[in-house]
């Protein structure tokens, strides 16, 4: 069965399986480290009956804009080994995460993704997440360049589901 649970400063060296899918974003070790210290209810590990680390989700609570309305959580990281998909653990890991956004009084939940991230944009849509807005070139390195879709899912506090109306704004602020 497997276990959700907090992650802990030790997971860092034991969630390697985790990490080596292309498409999962990795940070160095002092982001991780600043979530688990600002945001620890937001950083949840999903463990096998093992002990083996099956996924992860890390993320946060903020607001961008002067308006509390835009108070919500924000899915940073979502990522399940590859031998753990399709089993209904992200689901299990981003419920958890709108569970903890809710108790927090959020509006929405946000995340970005890949366009080219089919599976995960599907998944997303099939949990009730709506695309916001596409970001050019959010994500960039080296080798190439990628756009991203903003995508969210109004909470309980937006009866109106104001927070999932596409944005018509092009210039609408990434970060505050």
């Amino acid at each position: 069965m497997t276990a959700l649970r907090p992650f802990q400063c030790d997971d860092l060296f034991r969630y390697n399986n985790v990490n080596l899918d292309p498409l999962t974003e990795t940070y160095n070790m002092g982001f991780y480290l600043a979530y688990l210290s600002k945001w620890p209810e937001y950083f949840t590990v999903a463990e096998s009956p093992t002990g083996r680390i099956m996924g992860y989700i890390m993320g946060k609570s903020e607001a961008r804009q002067n308006d509390p309305r835009d108070w919500h959580g924000h899915v940073t990281a979502i990522s399940v080994a590859e031998e753990y998909r399709r089993i209904g653990l992200a689901a299990t890991l981003m419920n958890s995460l709108e569970s903890i956004s809710e108790r927090k009084h959020c509006y929405f939940v946000d995340l970005f993704v890949r366009v080219s991230n089919k599976v995960a944009i599907l998944m997303y849509q099939n949990l009730g997440y709506k695309i916001f807005r596409r970001i050019e070139n959010y994500y960039s390195g080296a080798d190439d360049d990628e756009d991203a879709l903003d995508m969210r899912k109004a909470l309980s506090r937006d009866k109106e589901k104001i927070s999932e109306r596409p944005c018509k704004d092009p210039n609408f602020p990434l970060e505050a």
